[in-house]
């Protein structure tokens, strides 16, 4: 427990930092770590042994961050010349490029390498990144930049307020079981306090948002962020399920090691992910 609480104040300093340091290249650089450290996690509880597809789908990971967003640099390299550069070749070759790549690195060691190594490093280091490379587009979409920022606050709280809320309630009331066979400790009661403690935070944050904002949401625009408080809640849950899932196959505990006490990037990222391209799609969608 001491480690972990250690742990935990350390991350909470190193995302002060980064929440002060948003709209700097520092943010990018954060996520281009956190998403190369997850994408090698996932390729190392599959067991690959080819070093050439832990190497270059591990750097493939950490530069994906740097092409969602032509002010992904600034102020060190202007949005005209950072986005001329990454318009210069579609995102689609990059990803076919990806794969012909991976495939042929199968081919030269098939001794030792499955085409379910270069299928799941392709989930690992194509999907996940996208998923990671959302932190940045969301603080960059829209013309708002503050509301990017709240966006990307919506989506954490969703998926941490929904597990922490979940953990509180199933503890407290839980009876039912939600889904025994991949999480045995989740209840349905748990569940339902997840969601309703994530709509609470959510209303408080828009509250404070309201008041902040130099351009406060309309009616309208706040609805539909509460609303949406709900089904986002439940993807984030689908994410922590879903590597629950991953893990059991993988026969691990944990993704990684890297935060003493929590495991790896992608124990504690799992259900950010989903939450963060629900509200993705939310954002191009309503605003």
């Amino acid at each position: 427990m001491k480690q972990r609480v250690i742990t935990a104040l350390v991350l909470l300093s190193v995302l002060a930092v980064v929440v002060w340091q948003i709209n700097t290249p520092l943010f990018a650089a954060v996520i281009m770590f956190l998403s190369a450290v997850a994408a090698n996690e996932i390729m190392r509880c599959a067991k690959i042994s080819n070093k050439f597809l832990l190497v270059f789908g591990t750097a493939f990971a950490a530069v994906t961050p740097l092409l969602a967003s032509a002010k992904a640099l600034e102020p060190l390299v202007s949005a005209d010349v950072w986005g001329s550069v990454i318009s210069a070749v579609p995102g689609v070759v990059y990803i076919i490029a990806f794969v012909l790549i991976m495939c042929l690195a199968m081919l030269k060691g098939y001794s030792h390498t499955k085409f379910e190594d270069v299928a799941v490093a392709f989930f690992a280091c194509v999907l996940v990144p996208f998923g990671f490379s959302v932190f940045v587009r969301l603080r960059d979409m829209l013309q708002n930049e503050q509301l990017g920022i709240y966006l990307i606050f919506f989506a954490l709280i969703c998926a941490l307020g929904t597990d922490v809320g979940a953990q509180l309630g199933g503890m407290a009331f839980g009876k039912h079981k939600m889904s025994p066979n991949i999480s045995p400790k989740k209840t349905v009661e748990g569940a339902v306090c997840g969601i309703v403690f994530s709509l609470v935070l959510n209303v408080a944050a828009l509250l404070i948002y309201s008041h902040l904002a130099s351009e406060p949401l309309g009616k309208t625009a706040s609805a539909i962020i509460i609303a949406c408080s709900v089904p986002v809640s439940l993807m984030g849950m689908a994410g922590d399920l879903t590597a629950s899932v991953l893990k059991r196959n993988f026969g691990v505990k944990d993704f990684g090691k890297i935060f003493p006490g929590h495991g790896g990037v992608m124990d504690r990222f799992d259900s950010v992910l989903f939450t963060l391209a629900l509200t993705y799609a939310m954002a191009l969608l309503a605003f």
